[in-house]
């Protein structure tokens, strides 16, 4: 069993993710913002803990991550003000890296996009360029620290059923469900073999894709 702590823990993804987790045995707290949202996320399986990452500094973080086995962020400002694109995706996400270095919880999975690179080519007058540049900033400092960290990157997201079967690196958008992602982020957070790497991927075609364990494996 392993205590997994999941910022964002309200979001579609997570919402998704933490039954998944729950059901081979591991404990999760989903952190959640809104207090109205505790019912539903403990609908999961989930222990719901209130906390606003977008005010707290590290060493208040550190106390929400201290105890736990890993660490997976899927938070976001959701296309908010660009102010607060900054203060959740790449602020807050950088001190709960931080947070994480201080508390000794070493392994941090980033849900990211796969179009974050230093070149990503969203224009900086683009509504769409605060969170390019805020996920890249996030991304690497978690390349930077010491941590067992990993970089998702899925593609387009879409409502369709799971398949259990991504496309690492595909062309064009690749889309994916969120119903996949969540479970790629399973797989990933107890997958030694995924430290240290930046995965991107959508759902491809039943001829293109492999089974989500060895697509990571791979």
């Amino acid at each position: 069993m392993s205590r997994i702590l999941v910022f964002g823990g309200h979001g579609r993804i997570a919402l998704l993710l933490a039954p998944l987790l729950v059901a081979r045995g591991d404990e999760v707290t989903a952190v959640v913002r809104n207090p109205d949202h505790v019912a539903e996320v403990e609908q999961t399986g989930a222990h719901a803990l209130v906390a606003d990452v977008e005010s707290l500094d590290t060493p208040g973080i550190a106390e929400v991550v201290r105890g736990h086995d890993a660490i997976v962020w899927s938070a976001g400002a959701g296309g908010g003000s660009p102010e607060r694109t900054y203060a959740v995706d790449r602020d807050a996400a950088i001190r709960s890296m931080d947070a994480a270095v201080d508390a000794g919880v070493r392994r941090y999975v980033m849900v990211s996009w796969i179009g974050s690179t230093a070149d990503h080519g969203v224009p900086e007058g683009d509504s769409f360029f605060p969170y390019a540049d805020a996920k890249w900033a996030a991304d690497e400092h978690l390349r930077a620290v010491d941590l067992d960290g990993t970089i998702l990157g899925p593609g387009t997201l879409t409502f369709d059923d799971p398949t259990g079967r991504i496309l690492i690196d595909p062309e064009g958008r690749g889309e994916v469900s969120r119903a996949d992602v969540a479970a790629v982020i399973a797989a990933t957070v107890g997958t030694p073999s995924t430290y240290g790497r930046t995965i991107r991927f959508g759902n491809g075609t039943a001829e293109t894709s492999t089974p989500i364990a060895d697509a990571l494996s791979a």
